[in-house]
């Protein structure tokens, strides 16, 4: 009985012997490889498994090349002084300095003799502005020009040769492609953050500020306040976004940011340098996005795409042919599936510029040609000028003001076609309050009419001292 209980015990050893000896020899014969998804995945440790080096991005040469060309933007704005109030009259009223407030953003060089592009919600309301560059040399900057709508301001340095990001194409941006943001955040001056795009003409959720844009780059590269107005660039180097707003609770950065893409934002600079405001194209449509519901309440054939709610009356859209109940699917070569599409395409296109607006009819494609129209909406000329709505916006002079006992004023040079003429404000009117807010300068004048969603309320007095008061609708 112990003979053949040893003989047992040795051979279930021998089996399991056998066993690990096969299972080694099978493992050890697997290569090291990338998985895919379609095959058995190596049991190894990783520590045995080698990585091609090619595998992984490398941001270095975006990195030490853009990082040269973003500065630091600081700014200062003189706090208004408060009146004297009923209290001050009986206890005494002691007038205060004007307090400064300090501020700062990011900024990007885009011509080697000074021209910088930064975020206009960066420089809005400065008395003064400051550009750092990176290598910590210091100047004076002069406003060129400002467009609230898409929240772009530019502004110019006396310097020569300077480093310089180029531009790239945001178009040819793809979903998950790396890109790196650079900026200033919490003044720790030339940061770089990595990350990649998560979205494209993507509307902010939940967002209240006074953005008119509806077409943003969405990241998940870290941004902070500080990096408004700085760059985001793809893995070439190549300047593809200005970073503008972040969605956060807290105010800091919570995983997602936004950008203003590059092909929006070139048209925006080159029409101030060129003709000191930004010439605006409009389609003449109202949208919304083709959804699951709508395509079953209006028994559309297509699942995506921007349906067009109404249609403005000789309007450019409306000339070419194009109805409500169309259905928006493709502009030039571009395929649209969402109204923002549409804004952005139009944004970065100026008037009179000619284009293919493809749509869904009755289950059937149609080509159109649009020639574009211009808006009546202007923007900031330079620092002592402005237009919108038709009419041409100047400092009024000390001389006028003093006439009809005014402090500050903007006044109305002239009105042509736009909603100040349609509201019946006359050459010569002086503007005192938007929305009950001072206007003391023309770029007053486009910042608050930019933060209205709705309606604005204008205030002013005729050089004959009449008090008037005209509500425009937006």
């Amino acid at each position: 009985m112990k003979k053949y209980l040893g003989l047992i015990i040795v051979a279930i050893l021998a089996g399991f012997l056998s066993a690990y000896i096969m299972f080694e020899a099978m493992y050890s014969k697997i290569p090291a490889r990338q998985y895919s998804g379609q095959e058995t995945f190596d049991s190894r440790s990783f520590k045995d498994i080698e990585f091609e080096e090619g595998h992984f991005p490398d941001f270095t040469f975006a990195a030490e090349m853009s990082v040269k060309a973003v500065v630091h933007v600081k700014v200062v704005i003189k706090e208004e002084q408060q009146p004297a109030t009923l209290f001050d009259f009986f206890f005494g009223y002691r007038p205060s300095q004007p307090r400064e407030i300090m501020g700062s953003g990011s900024g990007v060089i885009i011509s080697d003799d000074g021209y910088i592009i930064t975020n206009n919600h960066v420089i809005e309301g400065a008395d003064n502005i400051e550009v750092v560059l990176n290598d910590n040399r210091k100047f004076k900057a002069k406003l060129v020009g400002t467009d609230p709508v898409t929240d772009i301001a530019l502004l110019k340095i006396e310097a020569s040769g300077l480093p310089v990001i180029p531009f790239g194409n945001s178009d040819d941006l793809r979903l998950g492609e790396w890109v790196l943001a650079i900026g200033n955040p919490y003044n720790l001056t030339s940061t770089i953050t990595a990350g990649i795009v998560s979205a494209k003409a993507r509307s902010m959720p939940n967002y209240t500020g006074e953005f008119k844009i509806e077409s943003f780059i969405q990241t998940d590269a870290a941004v902070n306040p500080g990096n408004s107005g700085g760059a985001l660039v793809n893995t070439k180097g190549e300047l593809v976004g200005i970073n503008t707003a972040i969605a956060s609770n807290t105010g800091s950065y919570s995983g997602y940011s936004f950008a203003v893409p590059v092909t929006i934002a070139e048209k925006v600079v080159d029409d101030i340098k060129k003709f000191g405001m930004v010439r605006r194209a409009v389609l003449g449509v109202t949208m919304i996005d083709v959804t699951a519901d709508l395509e079953k309440e209006k028994g559309l054939s297509v699942s995506e795409g921007a349906y067009i709610h109404s249609v403005k009356k000789n309007s450019a859209a409306g000339i070419a042919g194009i109805k409500e109940g169309d259905v928006i699917i493709g502009i030039e070569d571009r395929k649209i599936s969402k109204g923002a599409e549409v804004m952005e395409e139009i944004s970065k296109r100026s008037p009179e510029e000619e284009i293919t607006v493809s749509v869904m009819r009755n289950g059937q494609k149609t080509d159109f040609k649009v020639k574009l129209q211009g808006s009546d909406e202007g923007y900031v000329i330079n620092e002592k000028s402005a237009q919108i709505f038709g009419a041409v916006l100047t400092a009024a002079d000390k001389s006028e003001l003093e006439r009809i006992s005014l402090e500050w004023g903007v006044k109305v040079e002239s009105v042509d076609r736009g909603k100040f003429n349609d509201a019946g404000i006359r050459k010569g009117f002086i503007i005192t309050h938007i929305n009950q807010t001072a206007a003391r300068e023309p770029q007053d004048v486009i910042s608050l009419i930019g933060k209205s969603r709705r309606s604005v309320l204008i205030e002013g007095v005729y050089p004959n001292g009449n008090v008037c008061y005209y509500g425009i609708g937006l």
